[in-house]
């Protein structure tokens, strides 16, 4: 079979990589499945750069929807990481210390589920812990104000309390931060500092959207940048282990320039206790002008293991396919989750329904995404090498807070289309067939029906 064809120009190409088509040799007519050039928004170093000029295209703060995000390659934005720690420490400081002003609370027992000495523990301690130094609060709150008198400009004409501190300044104020946050040292808080603590973080949450989903742990995950399927992705909540492990403590495990860091959303929406993220399909026709359709239909996906942030382990925190099957499901998962740990949208919406939030996919989940979406690909434009006759299917991966709006984590080229599941086997090949009519059945017809896709963008 292949001997009779091997003549004939092939007119439309599917590959699983860009990199199997030289897009140089292609005829006009032919139609092939990749753009070059798409890193710029389709790998984790190229979205987490390329956001930031969003706001040239459109009036959109990413920090509204893609949880902050440096390259540790980067000197500069290195050292811009380092200094989100540090301040992200402070305002930590702050929510425990208005949470527990109190002598440390005794370990707690282990709840369904978890295991002693599972993963990194981020518990409270042991009772008997020595207080923290006396003016730690006084300092976050220090730090805290200086913070937001830059958010506000408030701050031209002078040094900001971060510059006046020295790195031993700063070490020794991450190891008394640990102490409270690891170890259970106590807190000692005055009434005039609660009421400081409470306005401060009130008015920080007004400059900082992400306050909200950050928690109190300074939590970060760390992304090797040249792998995919959640491979090398670690959890952490100490600063000297992300910089270790990125090669900046003499110990890496991969070039520095290959890792991103990113924080982590803490507070994120949950499903019967457990975490879960979704994959969304969308197209891309044409990049001038930019056309954009987004599948009306997606899945989501199940951690194995109930969510907590006392252990950092993936079965607990990655919800990746590939990672998910190598964990079992009797850690206490709960028995209304599937076994294959896969949801259609259209279950994810009956949830919904059942807990009271009807409307929140119409009316926050998929706009979002949708905006999302779009942000990302508007930043990116001016990189990406267009071609006439080119198409590509993404798949981005969303996670929600606790109140439903999406956060974008990443754009996979080429996702999988694999039957990892009863309702990936019906979606993939519905996506599959539904890409067809798109790319295909529209050139003759432009207003044949296009399934499940939903024309979102055009400029």
């Amino acid at each position: 079979q292949s001997y009779l064809v091997r003549d004939q120009v092939p007119y439309f190409i599917w590959t699983n990589t860009c990199s199997a088509v030289d897009s140089r040799q292609l005829r006009r007519d032919q139609v092939v499945n990749h753009y070059a050039r798409v890193g710029a928004f389709a790998t984790k170093q190229g979205l987490c750069l390329n956001l930031r000029n969003l706001p040239w295209f459109d009036q959109v703060d990413p920090d509204t929807f893609f949880p902050r995000c440096y390259r540790l390659g980067a000197a500069d934005e290195r050292q811009a990481f380092i200094e989100d720690f540090r301040l992200t420490a402070a305002r930590n400081l702050l929510k425990v210390a208005l949470e527990r002003d109190k002598p440390a609370v005794t370990k707690r027992p282990l709840k369904s589920g978890e295991a002693p000495g599972e993963h990194a523990e981020l518990g409270l301690g042991e009772g008997g812990q020595r207080p923290a130094h006396p003016e730690l609060v006084e300092e976050a709150l220090q730090i805290c104000g200086q913070h937001l008198g830059s958010l506000a400009h408030q701050d031209i004409d002078g040094d900001s309390l971060s510059s006046r501190m020295t790195a031993t300044d700063w070490d020794r104020f991450l190891q008394d931060y640990y102490r409270v946050m690891h170890e259970g040292a106590r807190l000692a808080l005055s009434g005039a500092q609660r009421e400081r603590c409470q306005a401060l973080l009130q008015r920080l949450g007004g400059r900082l959207p992400q306050l909200g989903i950050e928690g109190d742990h300074n939590i970060w995950i760390l992304k090797p940048g040249a792998k995919s399927r959640g491979r090398g992705i670690v959890c952490t909540a100490r600063l000297e282990e992300v910089l270790q492990r990125a090669g900046d403590c003499g110990a890496p495990l991969a070039r520095e320039g290959d890792w991103v860091v990113q924080k982590y959303v803490e507070r994120p929406l949950l499903i019967f206790g457990t975490k879960f993220d979704v994959r969304q399909w969308f197209l891309v026709t044409d990049w001038n002008p930019l056309t954009v359709w987004f599948y009306r239909e997606s899945y989501v996906r199940f951690c194995s293991w109930p969510f907590s942030l006392r252990h950092l382990g993936p079965a607990r925190h990655l919800c990746n396919v590939a990672i998910q099957k190598q964990y079992g499901s009797t850690r206490g998962q709960d028995p209304r989750l599937p076994p294959d740990h896969i949801w259609s949208s259209r279950q994810l919406q009956a949830y919904l329904a059942q807990v009271g939030r009807p409307d929140a996919w119409e009316q926050v989940m998929v706009p979002g995404m949708k905006a999302a979406v779009v942000g990302a690909l508007r930043s990116a434009h001016d990189l990406v090498e267009s071609r006439k006759g080119s198409f590509e299917l993404y798949g981005a991966d969303f996670i929600f807070g606790e109140d439903c709006q999406p956060w974008l984590l990443e754009i996979n080229v080429s996702p999988t289309m694999a039957p990892s599941s009863e309702v990936t086997t019906r979606l993939c090949a519905a996506v599959q067939r539904d890409t067809l009519r798109v790319v295909i059945d529209r050139k003759d017809n432009p207003t044949c029906p296009t399934g499940a896709f939903e024309l979102i963008y055009k400029e």
